[in-house]
């Protein structure tokens, strides 16, 4: 079953919302600088927002782990068999165009933008926003705060994204232009037209 929902919508909040570090106007971190940072501290995961603020998420649990590894493992066994692009996975940093850096659970970027990047670029942030994001929201996420994200990445560049609540079993998709749409318990995701071929096998997620 499939309706339209409106992107603000707060329900099932289950937890706090990340630790935020705000820098303004003491200290403002350059993505050298916020890169090498990350590195330092390879246990939590870092995020920085259009503000300039950092996002501070601690490790995942165990399920939430084996669910992105799983997300990942799918998405990247299709894009080989494609062969137009390349997945990533949760610990890549990009940095938008708004300037904020994320760090999507899953993304695809098309092979034709990849090129378009030196190789210093590939080093460090990608400085660009994915074709393709996933969110999958763990048992501390708010929902309010993930639905944001999810409209950054279309602000920002991305032609789909998909917001999975894998504790309510519904699905949030994302595409420029439309109003999201909420899928409750599919059992699969379809990529097209941008992903063609790409089926998302929920039974593992769930």
């Amino acid at each position: 079953m499939a309706n339209v929902v409106h992107p603000s919508d707060t329900s099932a909040y289950l937890g706090p919302p990340p630790f935020i570090i705000q820098l303004r106007p003491v200290l403002e971190l350059t993505d050298e600088q916020l890169y090498q940072f990350s590195q330092i501290n390879r246990d939590l995961r870092i995020e920085r927002n259009a503000q300039g603020e950092l996002v501070i998420m601690p490790p995942t649990g165990g399920e939430t782990g084996k669910r992105n590894a799983e997300l990942t493992i799918q998405l990247g066994l299709w894009a080989k068999r494609d062969g137009t692009g390349s997945t990533f996975d949760s610990s890549t940093g990009f940095r938008l165009p708004n300037a904020a850096v994320r760090s999507p659970d899953a993304s695809w970027i098309s092979q034709s933008r990849l090129d378009r990047l030196t190789a210093e670029e590939r080093k460090t942030f990608i400085p660009l926003c994915p074709d393709f994001v996933v969110e999958l929201r763990s048992a501390t996420d708010s929902l309010r705060v993930l639905q944001e994200k999810m409209r950054e990445y279309l602000d920002n560049g991305a032609q789909l994204g998909w917001l999975i609540d894998t504790d309510r079993r519904r699905v949030y998709l994302y595409r420029p232009s439309q109003p999201v749409e909420e899928l409750s318990q599919p059992a699969t995701l379809q990529g097209g037209p941008l992903l063609p071929g790409f089926v998302l096998d929920l039974k593992e997620i769930w």
